[in-house]
């Protein structure tokens, strides 16, 4: 059905609406585990790609079903199989806990496999989504996300949004694991669905310039923020020290003598004028969160980093204006070991994100960005 009938369409689509960028790839069945996205390279053979990727791979592809293709010995070979041709796709791993049933009491997705898959394909497997689709199920009376056994925190996975918590566990291990925000839309809540249109709600913003492959680089590489509810519409993130900087999905390397003083600078971008849910949100605090950097560690079963830590919180008083912008600055000092950094803000006053319940997703807003890596010689 993809290949004969949707791939038409998008190629049409494309000739419509040229300023628009539109890969070609799926929610992707993927073995063993809860939906991913697979996103393809755009090239002549884009169709053929994902037609063999999903013929082979697809869990529930094989008919009469094979439940030899629903094993982590089949992911593996799907990844391995990724990894090896030409044009890498991109494969993220989509509402990673919404088979949880409690606060690290994960379901179908775990932690071993992430970081199994990211072992044998670095550079296909990156990342997971840290704000997961169906975001407006409280506006019909459920549960954020679809998250029935354990809730969304602010709209962002358990998985993402505790501190010190899986993603900082796989950070503090140097993992170049990236974050995402999709719509996952399939019927608008106004029409009996639980979803907001593609980004109406959730975005995820990627620094590239208006080109296929340079997309695609920033997503694998990690420039890359998200964010809800248009509370903000730019952030950057830049780690300088005396020969050099970084930003976000970046590394700064430091040598002896540049250890002493690391400036970093975070610069946001307040909307203007109404999101889409008609309301004017306002930035009420940032905050810069911080964790070493130790290597793999002994288990594949790790969720946290207890290195991690918010270092920083900032109010309206702490930043000042520069244009359109909003500018803080913050110094790190006498930084002796591998660490990270990454930044969250709100427009709630809640110190940590709260366990949701049916409040709106318009009056619980969040951006996060993806981590700079300092590494210490």
């Amino acid at each position: 059905m993809n290949l004969e009938l949707a791939y038409p369409e998008l190629l049409r689509s494309r000739v419509l609406v040229p300023g628009v960028l539109q890969f070609w790839g799926m929610e992707f069945d993927a073995p063993a585990l809860d939906h991913h996205t697979l996103m393809i390279p755009h090239h002549a053979d884009e169709a053929g790609q994902l037609f063999e990727l999903e013929s082979r791979f697809a869990k529930y592809d094989a008919f009469p079903t094979d439940p030899g293709r629903n094993t982590e010995a089949k992911m593996v070979e799907f990844l391995r199989t990724a990894k090896d041709m030409r044009h890498k796709p991109l494969v993220i791993a989509h509402h990673v806990s919404r088979s949880a049933t409690g606060l690290g009491v994960y379901g179908q997705d775990t932690p071993r496999e992430f970081r199994n898959g990211n072992n044998d394909a670095p550079d296909v497997y990156v990342g997971f989504e840290g704000s997961p689709g169906h975001q407006a199920d409280p506006l019909i009376g459920r549960a954020r996300g679809g998250y029935r056994g354990h809730p969304t925190y602010g709209g962002f996975d358990q998985m993402t949004a505790r501190v010190g918590g899986l993603w900082d566990s796989l950070l503090g291990e140097g993992r170049r694991w990236w974050i995402t925000a999709t719509s996952d839309s399939h019927v608008h809540w106004t029409r009996g669905g639980s979803d907001f249109w593609p980004g109406e709600y959730s975005k995820t913003h990627v620094y590239a310039r208006q080109d296929y492959a340079d997309i695609m680089d920033g997503l694998r590489n990690g420039r890359i923020w998200v964010g809800t509810g248009d509370l903000i519409t730019r952030l950057d993130l830049t780690v300088t020290g005396r020969h050099g900087g970084a930003a976000m999905g970046g590394t700064l390397v430091l040598g002896r003598r540049d250890r002493d003083q690391v400036d970093i600078e975070i610069r946001f971008r307040p909307a203007r004028g109404e999101n889409a849910g008609g309301r004017r949100p306002e930035v009420r605090r940032v905050d810069l969160i911080a964790g070493q950097v130790t290597g793999p560690g002994s288990s594949l079963d790790a969720d946290t980093n207890p290195t991690t830590e918010v270092v920083a919180r900032f109010g309206p008083r702490d930043w000042r204006r520069q244009g359109h912008d909003h500018v803080i600055r913050y110094t790190l000092r006498d930084v002796g070991t591998d660490l990270y950094v990454r930044v969250r803000g709100t427009s709630t006053d809640e110190a940590e994100p709260l366990a949701d319940g049916l409040e709106s997703p318009w009056d619980d807003l969040w951006f996060y960005s993806n981590p700079v890596f300092v590494e210490a010689r």
